[in-house]
């Protein structure tokens, strides 16, 4: 009989893959990519290390020295940054990426409080799981990653049907729209909505995702972006709302999702 107490499960469970591909530690990414400023840092180290207990309190002494704007920007969404690459580079799972959202969100909601105004969004995004498809945890890790670089995420949810993503796009008119389809029967979904919202005149990019589909696909029908990783969703809204088209999205696709290391 095996013995399980003479076994090193450290050996077992260790990610190599991941521990060879990843140059930086969390410290070490997080120590390159935050604010230099030590106020604002500990702001956006509360994000990356997920310390929901003490963000207030750094983002109230924050406040005393930078506009609520600043402390968001250069500060929480600074932090959520970090979050991201960690993802993309598979060292932060999907636990890590909601709790460091909840602290994000946390502080901008002090910092909101502290506005004159409304924030300003940088652009609404319509997001769904295709219709007959149930899996949505990419799609909410998505949406986590855009609400966090300032998006207003209309969330359908999953398994929605094709003729209610258009009457959403239609009457929301965001920016963009999203798709994320796990299984190959229900990938056959996007392009019939491209057409229907070409058909409308509807011309904003489509960004799709998921384990069903790859670029190829994607770009075999009008509108279609590809997204291989959440991350890239922030990446490619950022240029939408710059004016990149979905045509000059496809175009420039290798270059805007190249991975940083």
């Amino acid at each position: 009989m095996l013995d399980l107490k003479s076994v090193n499960f450290d050996r077992i469970l260790k990610r190599y893959d991941i521990q060879m591909e990843s140059k930086e530690s969390p410290e070490e990414l997080a120590a390159r990519m935050v604010p230099k400023d030590p106020t604002l840092r500990k702001v956006a180290e509360d994000v990356v290390f997920m310390r929901y207990k003490t963000v207030n309190d750094n983002v109230i002494a924050a406040l005393k020295e930078y506009s609520p704007e600043d402390v968001i920007e250069r500060g929480l969404i600074k932090g959520m940054d970090v979050v991201g690459e960690l993802y993309g580079r598979g060292i932060y799972y999907l636990p890590h990426v909601m709790v460091a959202a909840d602290a994000m969100d946390k502080g901008v909601k002090l910092c909101e409080s502290k506005m004159k105004g409304v924030r300003e969004t940088r652009g609404k995004v319509v997001m769904h799981v295709a219709e007959g498809d149930p899996h949505d945890i990419g799609k909410n890790i998505a949406a986590v990653l855009l609400k966090s670089n300032g998006y207003t995420v209309v969330d359908m949810g999953r398994d929605v049907a094709i003729a209610d993503v258009v009457t959403t796009v239609e009457h929301e008119k965001p920016h963009i729209v999203t798709g994320t389809a796990l299984m190959t029967t229900t990938m056959s979904a996007f392009p019939k909505i491209a057409d229907k919202l070409q058909a409308k005149g509807v011309n904003i990019p489509f960004i799709c995702a998921g384990g069903a589909v790859n670029r190829a696909y994607v770009e075999s029908y009008p509108l279609g972006v590809f997204a291989a990783k959440a991350i890239q969703g922030p990446v490619l809204a950022n240029k939408i709302v710059d004016g990149y088209d979905w045509r000059k999205l496809r175009e420039n696709w290798d270059k805007l999702t190249a991975v940083k290391e």
